[in-house]
């Protein structure tokens, strides 16, 4: 169980840490509970006659204080920000070198990678949310049912954490690096109960579920764009080497003239740039949804 002492801690530096990232908050609040609680459960077992207040405060003295812990964190936020999170400052370049540099940005390379894996991440989510609340409803009758419900539970904020490490990883938005914390000096029951009024709880669930048609959403969007850019682009190759008319009605077959066939490999590659800002966008707002919903608001 938690020392009173660290819990107090805690507290302290959760009051320290206001207005810093939520995503911040709980990894600075479940560092520190790990690193004190560890210390004091070896301290003790080295010095079994010294008081918890003593052997506390030293480790205190050693790790640093709440303020002094919440500065280096705010620091650490400052100067490590994710790889492919949006710049902070404006862009001076005209809008037609914005437009074209999407083809090099690595934050649009990266939000078409999970907007095409989201299909199958989501798949999984949607699975294993539909199945384990099912079990849960079954099993309610017998006595492993609300244990099975926690676990469940327990898995839906695993799940959300390692999701949050894909987001921040392809879309650039900051997530927690470190499980939610919890106030260990509950007992089982009353932590469970914590688990089923926790806010976050319920929306990662709800994120879950979303997944599977939001991925199924962006794949579609994915591949229709990339088919139609690419049949735009290809379309010299495909009729000049290939014989492959454009459209084929009834029997007839219809070919691009000569004249508009560099007017058809533009709009080829204008719709493969659109598609890339789109992806861009959609990773964006996809990024903001999964930070409201996977993210505690207040940490304690």
């Amino acid at each position: 169980m938690m020392s009173k002492a660290i819990e107090k801690y805690l507290n302290q530096l959760r009051q320290e840490l206001l207005g810093c990232d939520a995503a911040t908050v709980q990894d600075a609040l479940s560092d520190a509970e790990i690193h004190l609680s560890s210390a004091l459960e070896n301290a003790r077992a080295v010095q079994p006659e010294t008081a918890e207040a003593l052997l506390l405060q030293a480790i205190i003295d050693k790790y640093g204080s709440p303020d002094e812990v919440a500065s280096a964190y705010r620091e650490i936020e400052a100067r490590v920000t994710p790889t492919l999170a949006r710049p902070t400052y404006s862009d001076p370049k005209p809008f037609s070198a914005r437009f074209l540099e999407v083809t090099y940005d690595p934050r649009a390379w990266g939000s078409m990678l999970y907007l095409l894996l989201s299909m199958a991440t989501g798949m999984i989510y949607f699975t294993w949310a539909i199945t384990g609340f099912y079990l849960s409803v079954g099993l309610a009758v017998l006595i492993i049912g609300i244990p099975f419900f926690g676990f469940f539970l327990l898995s839906v904020r695993g799940i959300a954490l390692v999701e949050g490490r894909i987001v921040e990883a392809l879309l650039g938005v900051r997530m927690p690096r470190r499980p939610i914390f919890d106030n260990r000096n509950l007992g089982l029951w009353e932590r469970f109960k914590v688990l089923i009024r926790e806010r976050t709880t319920w929306t990662s669930l709800v994120y879950m579920l979303l997944m599977m048609p939001l991925g199924i959403i962006y794949f579609t969007i994915l591949i229709v764009g990339a088919a139609l850019a690419l049949s735009g682009i290809a379309r010299p190759i495909l009729q000049y080497v290939f014989d492959r008319p454009f459209a084929e009605i009834q029997g007839l077959n219809f070919y691009i003239s000569d004249g508009f066939m560099p007017l058809v490999v533009i709009a080829g590659f204008v719709i493969l740039i659109l598609m890339m800002h789109l992806a861009k966008l959609l990773g964006r707002l996809h990024g903001s949804m999964a930070k409201s919903m996977l993210v505690r608001k207040h940490s304690i």
